[in-house]
């Protein structure tokens, strides 16, 4: 597999796989590789208890507005904290009573803080990637403080989890990320990407390094984003039609699906139902390959190896 970079030197690749995607022989013949991934976030997001100069203002149940500065919003800090408390239960009983996997993309503060909940994950056999230190935008940190973070996590989640995690995604980049993150080593696959229905390998610190793409539609985040889900039977529809979709043209190229969750969101009873139809209708087919990101990377790392 080539690594695949743009021609002209101008830094943003429009060519990817073009019309012929190479072939990525999923294990059993499957026609479809699904990675849920669960973050978890709470206690790493913008508070003055965490040196911020005000409280968060995204991914919550009344989006928007200004951020309180200067002292705690009890009332956002206990939207979050739900999803510590009760929707990350909820979500690891869902997947455990269909012996499904997942891969967590965890906040360092947030497991810190939480250690309990990153030994659960651990326990269950699900994958623990690294989210960032904070759940924070890394679009302004300066660059020591961003490779202190990326270091600092990493410590973390190996201390928490007990392995280190081999996958990354912060979400909210610097135009440095990738290449802190490929400078510090150890892993396998980036996620900091939503450009393409497969892996894809890009030159990072002068080495490859493999993308696996993630989404931000089949993710519960636009039930508090607009334009986005209004109604928990929208969020189960454009999940299945996704699904569906792709495993009809998995018949002759098969592809990859990422879905997003969140502990605060999806953790709610009433998304927590519609979630569960959705897995009850991915438990139903036999085609499908539901796998951690680190599996998805370690398969195409040895299907695909990167060369040149």
């Amino acid at each position: 597999m080539t690594i695949l970079a743009p021609e002209s030197g101008y830094p943003r690749d429009f060519a990817g796989y073009g019309p012929n995607p190479p072939d990525p022989q999923w294990p059993g013949g499957a026609k479809l590789a699904l990675s849920f991934v669960l973050n978890y976030e709470e206690g790493g997001e913008n508070s003055v208890l965490n040196g911020d100069a005000g409280s968060e203002i995204y991914l919550n149940e009344t989006p928007g507005g200004n951020p309180v500065l200067g002292m705690r919003d009890i009332g956002k800090e206990s939207q979050f904290d739900y999803g510590a408390r009760a929707g990350v239960w909820r979500v690891l009983r869902m997947f455990a009573e269909r012996g499904l996997k997942l891969t967590v993309y965890g906040v360092g503060r947030a497991l810190e803080l939480n250690p309990a909940v990153g030994r659960a994950f651990a326990e269950a056999g699900h994958e623990v990637a690294s989210h960032g230190w904070r759940w924070i935008n890394y679009q302004e940190v300066d660059e020591a403080t961003e490779r202190r973070h990326i270091a600092q996590c990493v410590e973390t989640i190996a201390r928490t989890v007990g392995k280190p995690p081999v996958g990354w995604y912060t979400g909210r980049i610097s135009e440095r990320t990738r290449r802190l993150v490929a400078e510090h080593g150890g892993f396998l696959y980036d996620s900091d990407a939503y450009d393409d229905d497969l892996p894809y390998y890009v030159t990072a610190a002068g080495r490859p390094l493999l993308v696996l793409p993630y989404t931000l539609d089949n993710n519960d985040m636009k039930f508090a984003v607009p334009p986005g889900f209004t109604a928990n039977d929208g969020f189960t529809q454009h999940l299945t039609d996704a699904f569906d979709f792709l495993r009809r043209e998995g018949e002759t190229a098969p592809k990859m699906m990422s879905v997003g969750l969140h502990c605060r969101l999806v953790g709610r009873p009433g998304r927590a139902a519609a979630l569960a139809r959705f897995l009850d209708h991915v438990v139903a087919q036999r085609d499908v390959w539901v796998a951690t990101r680190e599996e998805i990377a370690r398969h195409w790392l040895r299907v695909h190896p990167p060369r040149g």
